[in-house]
Order: structure tokens, then sequence, then C-alpha cells
């Protein structure tokens, strides 16, 4: 072998030649970009190779020429970015603003809730809460139920309301006793509470069209406190009163309501009118009695004879019924007693004349 094709070391130098009919052969590696043939002209062509420096067998022309290498770089930043790239990056100056993006109704990114629809829906649900009460509410309606929260020492004694919200798609949560809290707004949720829709009055037309021949309905002037609302439809559920006059249907859905009145809430239905006064005028128009009540003029219950068909009417302790409220009275009765107090609390009064009205017509 000639000692040419040796290096210093006596080792043969083996070099590989391409054939300039295999240079336009290369194909581009699809996933790289890389391997394509050259597009310059091969020897068959006539075109000349780039010449190699004899010490480090490198192109002269390989080195990047400078001008060339920023030029380059000026006209890709002229170019812009790519409109139909999805991934291009935009930047934006500080304090920017940016246009509002479109609703897709919460298909992609945060949908638009109107204020106002949030302030109707509230005005429209309520809190329930206490075992009682909750129980009794999913007996009777469990479709107005929203949504619910329980501690978990009660989930075992709703477990057919669990399972019912978890069929129907109900979102309910087991929470500690301070998340409970929070959710009833009281530390007397006993360990349950309901997000439910509220109840709508029932006419008076539509109540005295569907009414019995011996009917009691209670009428309420200006009673708002909770509690003594609670007690009072628990009396009107113990002693058969489903009927209840109010000038706002809510007053009865209040959480403090129903929970005093420990699942009686279900049992009374309330009853609405453009006026507390011209309610009391079309039951009179349709048979019923308007019995009031005196702490000092009234004839004494005991000897009273209570009609088949009446609406008692009560007031607030205070002030008592109004005078357009007394003059509407066909009677007026008074529950007798030591005189050491003025009256009874409304609530308390309320279960005495239903007890008497239970008595002649019922008992």
């Amino acid at each position: 072998m000639n000692d040419e094709l040796k290096n210093k070391s006596g080792k043969v130098k083996v070099m590989y030649v391409r054939s300039d009919d295999d240079s336009d052969k290369r194909t581009e590696n699809p996933r790289t970009g890389k391997g394509a043939g050259r597009s310059g002209p091969s020897r068959t062509e006539g075109g000349r190779r780039p010449a190699r420096d004899s010490r480090d067998g490198k192109s002269r022309d390989s080195k990047p020429r400078g001008g060339d290498r920023f030029r380059d770089r000026d006209n890709s930043r002229d170019s812009g970015p790519r409109d139909d790239n999805p991934w291009r990056t935009v930047s934006r100056a500080p304090g920017a603003v940016v246009a509002d993006k479109p609703d897709h109704g919460g298909i992609s990114g945060k949908s638009f809730v109107d204020p106002e629809v949030i302030r109707r829906q509230r005005a429209e649900e309520t809190r329930v809460y206490g075992e009682n009460a909750c129980q009794a509410l999913f007996l009777s309606r469990p479709d107005c139920i929203v949504r619910a929260w329980f501690i978990q020492s009660v989930t075992p004694r709703f477990k057919e309301a669990l399972r019912w919200m978890a069929a129907n798609r109900k979102a309910y949560h087991v929470v500690d006793e301070a998340e409970l809290e929070k959710a009833s707004g009281t530390e007397h949720h006993g360990g349950v509470c309901f997000l439910i829709k509220k109840r709508n009055g029932t006419s008076v037309k539509q109540w005295v069209s569907e009414a019995a021949a011996e009917d009691c309905v209670l009428a309420l002037e200006d009673v708002g406190n909770p509690h003594n609302l609670g007690a009072i439809m628990r009396s009107c559920a113990h002693f058969g009163v489903k009927g209840v006059v109010v000038q706002d249907a809510a007053v009865l859905e209040s959480g403090a309501a129903i929970r005093t009145a420990e699942g009686g809430a279900e049992h009374v239905q309330p009853i609405t009118a453009d006026s507390f006064i011209d309610a009391l005028d079309q039951f009179r128009k349709a048979g019923y009695a308007i019995v009031t009540t005196s702490s000092h003029t009234g004839t004494p219950l005991f000897k009273a004879t209570m009609p088949k068909k009446m609406v008692l009417v009560l007031g607030q302790e205070r002030d008592g019924l109004s005078d357009a409220a007394l003059e509407s009275s066909d009677l007026s009765v008074a529950i007798n007693g030591t005189g050491n107090v003025e009256s009874l609390n409304v609530s308390v009064a309320t279960g005495v004349l239903l007890a008497e009205w239970w008595r002649q017509n019922k008992g």
C-alpha cells in the first residue's frame, strides 16, 4: 500500500467517496427536516465544489459571513409572526387593554352571568335547617331542594334523601360544624341545611274553590317574628288548619320559622291577596265568618260558638289588629284569664283558639 495513504501513526486512512450521481437521491427526513439533497449543481452539470483549505479540510466558503447572518435575522423579523400558527406568543405592553373575549356559553373559559339573574335566584331561594324540618320537607316536596349540607353524624338518618339527591343530580356536601354554620347562617342548624326554592302563595279564589264544608283559615296581620310564625304553623298542623293568610308568602319560608315548626310548615299553605283586608272580604263572600280577638270586649272564648267555616284573624302583640280588620269582624272573642298579664303571646293565643275550634267542630 502506498505510504501516502498512511498517517504518521502508521494507520491506514480510509476515505469514502460519494458519487455525484447519488447526491440528488438523498431524501428529506420527515421528522427533522434534514437530509435533503443539495440544491446546487452537481459536477455532472458543470458545477464546481467549494475549495477546501489544505490545513483543516474545511471549505473556505463555509465560514458564515456576518453581514448575511444579520441580514437574515432582520428579514425574519420583518416577516412577522405567522397568523396561522395556533401556538404563537403575543406580547402586550404593561397596562394594555385587552378586548373582551366572546362568551361561548361556558364551553371554553368563564361564561358571563348576569348579576340581575343572580339576585332574582337568591330572592327565590331560602335556607332551611333542623333535622325534623328537613326530613318533613324532603318527604313532602323534594323537588324544591337545590343543594344540601350535612355533618357526618346525621347522614345515616338521611339515607333516602342522599340516595334521591344523587339519582336526581342534586349537589350535597358532607362538611364539619364550622362549614355548616357558614352555610346555614346559624349555629342552631341541627346538623343539616337545605337550600330550597320558595313556595308561591295560593290565591283566595283557588283556596275557596277547593275548601271542605268545615274549614278554618288563619289570617295573620303584621306578624313577622319567625319564631312566633314557626310555633303558629306547628299549632296549625296539630289542629288541622291548612291555610294561613299572610301579606308575603316568604315569611313562612324563613329558616328559623320552619325549624321552629318542627315539620309543621309542610302541612300549611300560604294564602296571599292584593291586600289583607281584600282577602278577608273575599272569604266573607265565599261564606266564611270572620272571627277576631280582643283582650277586653270580646265574647269569652269558652262561651262562644266557633263557626264551622271561619277565618281566625290575629295581629301582632304590641298594637293588635288594625281598625279595618276589627271592623270586618263577624265575631270577636277573648281568652279569659287572671289578668296578671295583658295578653298572651300570639303563638300561644293561636294554639288556645284553634284548640277550642277543634273541640267544637272536630272533637
